[in-house]
């Protein structure tokens, strides 16, 4: 069964998802990729534990305490070995810190055992990540300081880095690009 809550945070609601046991799904109400659009209907459950501990961790974190993601049981759902290794990267960004696409590629590349990696890969795994904030996709840039690539919107995403501290004078709106 794959049950959903809701959560009214202060950059708006937020859709919690769970397999009863563990979140499987963060989303901002609308966002590409949202999860009732890839994974069907959801029963809509508000006293589940889980849910519970996952608002209680966005309430810390909307209260800038930088809470630790082991507190949140997660599921991140059949995606591939690859997908899984780039979400596990996004989890050891720290709080208040960003990483470049380019550095994610390259920290693939080693596990991989090869000479580069496509940023471009790592861009689509990072945008299909099915727990933002708590998986801290938005802390990923382009090299160039570019805010390009958060599925939940550039706006969301600034809003995220300034809520953890991020100097924002180092970084920049793109103009154009696919996730505006």
């Amino acid at each position: 069964m794959k049950y959903k809550t809701y959560y009214n945070s202060p950059l708006g609601v937020i859709c919690l998802a769970s397999d009863g046991k563990r979140l499987t799904g963060l989303w901002n109400e609308g966002q590409k990729y949202h999860g009732e659009g890839l994974y069907g209907c959801f029963m809509q459950r508000d006293d589940l534990p889980i849910f519970d501990m996952a608002k209680n961790w966005l309430d810390r974190y909307f209260n800038k305490e930088n809470p630790p993601i082991c507190d949140v049981p997660i599921c991140m759902g059949n995606a591939s070995k690859f997908r899984q290794s780039v979400w596990q990267i996004l989890c050891e960004i720290p709080y208040g810190e960003v990483l470049t696409y380019g550095g994610i590629a390259k920290v693939m590349a080693k596990k991989l055992g090869l000479q580069n990696m496509s940023s471009q890969a790592v861009g689509g795994a990072v945008g299909h990540n099915t727990i933002s904030i708590i998986v801290p996709c938005h802390r990923v840039v382009g090299s160039s300081g570019s805010l390009t690539g958060y599925a939940g919107g550039i706006g969301i995403k600034v809003k995220l880095l300034e809520l953890e501290g991020v100097d924002m004078n180092k970084y920049f709106v793109p103009t154009k690009g696919t996730a505006l």
